[in-house]
């Protein structure tokens, strides 16, 4: 695993999170992890929070960095050097159940560790919590969300949708009013705008003000099937369930078809919730039919209770 940061214009960095295992000791987080003479306790503990998540381990790197500036900038201020303070908006771009949210919410507890957040609670909105219903009305809601995640971190899901509306939509009012408070109180909260990657691209040309307000641009990566299949499986066994062979198998080559046919729209760790959650109600259906309720027969998922759930999902 490795990562690519390329400085842009006006400090912006452009995080792209790889695959391949290049330079992981170089720039990974094992690194500070088994430093001998440096010990990081809020490090520490974001990391094992982070190994409780599957898929999560692309995105141990930018959190890693992140840690070694803020930290970095501290030891810098008690050594009488500068350290001119950076915002730390960020824009998150990837597809449903990437584990944006997630992130987010871990990134929000070490910097309520580390001091640099008061209260490190995470606000989550849309667009219907943003926009107001007459002229004004979007700005003192948003004002009012903004206020409720001062010392925490403002995260808006589903961003580009703020701009769908033109010119005359009420969303423009709601993105401005986002970027004035950004630079009025830009150290006081966190502010993170989260979608899929083509539209937030589209989303930053919009308003001139907001590229150069997000120093950092993170691309979340699709999961992989294996991971996938791991999440299946993590997600079973925290109700009590196992799955069989023929469901991995099933559900494999069923990964494989979905993620092709969706293509850039796949909903990862979303998918594998949803078809899970269906699994386990088509295995209700059938062990009743079956006047079945021995405990291993309550506790295992078979492929035909997979094949059931894909059908379901396919008619929504």
């Amino acid at each position: 695993m490795a990562q690519s940061a390329r400085m842009k214009k006006r400090g912006q960095i452009n995080v792209v999170i790889r695959s391949d295992n290049k330079d992981e000791s170089e720039y990974g987080y094992q690194q500070m992890e088994t430093s001998p003479f440096v010990q990081h306790k809020e490090y520490s503990d974001i990391m094992k929070e982070f190994d409780q998540y599957v898929g999560l381990d692309m995105m141990k790197s930018f959190v890693h960095e992140m840690y070694a500036w803020l930290y970095l900038n501290k030891i810098r201020e008690q050594r009488g050097l500068k350290t001119g303070k950076q915002a730390l908006h960020m824009v998150f771009k990837g597809n449903p159940g990437t584990g944006k949210t997630t992130v987010a919410r871990l990134i929000a507890k070490m910097l309520k560790d580390m001091n640099v957040l008061e209260k490190g609670h995470l606000l989550e909105v849309d667009r219907a919590d943003l926009v107001g219903e007459y002229i004004g009305h979007t700005a003192q809601k948003t004002r009012e969300l903004v206020n409720k995640a001062m010392g925490g971190i403002l995260f808006v899901d589903e961003a580009y949708s703020l701009a769908r509306g033109g010119e005359k939509d009420f969303g423009k009012e709601a993105i401005d009013t986002l970027v004035k408070i950004m630079e009025d109180k830009q150290h006081n909260f966190v502010l993170i705008l989260a979608g899929y990657p083509d539209e937030m691209d589209r989303f930053l040309q919009l308003n001139p003000g907001l590229p150069s307000r997000f120093p950092m641009i993170v691309t979340f990566p699709n999961y992989s099937t294996t991971e996938l299949i791991e999440m299946l499986k993590s997600m079973a066994a925290q109700r009590d369930y196992v799955i069989d062979k023929d469901s991995v198998s099933y559900v494999n080559e069923l990964l494989v078809v979905a993620k092709d046919y969706e293509q850039g729209r796949f909903s990862n760790g979303r998918f594998i919730r949803n078809l899970l959650e269906k699994a386990v109600r088509m295995q209700a259906v059938r062990l009743l039919h079956q006047g079945d309720y021995h405990k291993e027969a309550l506790t295992t998922l078979v492929k035909s209770d997979f094949s059931k759930a894909f059908k379901k999902i396919l008619l929504e």
